[in-house]
């Protein structure tokens, strides 16, 4: 919470002193202080997201759906960013017959959406991020893979704590509340299910 009210802070002090004489500096300084106020919104509700999945407030309202259907808008919506990052997004043919499971559509979109960007947003250059699907008896097992930076082996026992970063001498420098791993494991253990990472430094990651 400090950084972006500090930062809020600083620019309003500064607007104080250059509305009147510099209006077209006040108004970036007051865009600057709109940046961080939404960036404090964004954080103080993934807390909440946090706080409500741990007591429970967030019921999981399971519903009958094709995961196909869901991964293909996620991945659409995803495009722009992919494209702005020189990342493919890639989805095998094989996985185009209906995939029925029985899930919160929503939060599983929450899911994905967080994985993939995660994926892209530390992807490399002309790199690949792709979703699989394997059927394990009554469960489908759901792979989110990459070519991408990777992660250094130490920070994967720690990866989905709250607020956990990895520091700037492994891959994950870029900006972010460090809650959205964090709230991806409580959605998939209010499934009943588990989430796990395998990842090597400069080779890639795979979620699943």
């Amino acid at each position: 919470f400090k950084t972006p009210l500090f930062a809020i802070q600083g620019y309003i002090e500064t607007l104080k002193d250059c509305i009147a004489d510099d209006p077209e500096m006040a108004a970036k300084f007051l865009k600057k202080a709109e940046n961080n106020v939404e960036r404090l919104s964004f954080l103080i509700g993934d807390l909440d997201s946090i706080s409500k999945l741990e007591t429970g407030e967030i019921p999981i309202n399971f519903e009958k759906f094709d995961f196909v259907v869901l991964a293909k808008e996620v991945m659409e919506n995803l495009e722009d960013m992919a494209a702005a990052n020189h990342v493919k997004l890639a989805f095998k043919e094989k996985y185009t017959a209906a995939t029925m499971v029985s899930a919160d559509r929503e939060k599983i979109r929450q899911v994905m959406v967080n994985l993939l960007q995660n994926s892209i947003k530390y992807g490399r250059e002309n790199g690949l991020t792709a979703i699989k699907i394997f059927e394990l008896h009554d469960q489908f097992l759901i792979e989110v893979t990459d070519n991408g930076i990777g992660i250094d082996q130490k920070h994967l026992p720690r990866l989905f704590e709250r607020f956990y970063r990895v520091d700037k001498s492994g891959a994950r420098t870029e900006g972010g509340s460090g809650l959205g791993l964090s709230i991806v494991k409580h959605i998939i253990e209010a499934h009943n299910g588990k989430i796990h990472v395998q990842s090597e430094f400069h080779v890639g990651s795979e979620f699943s």
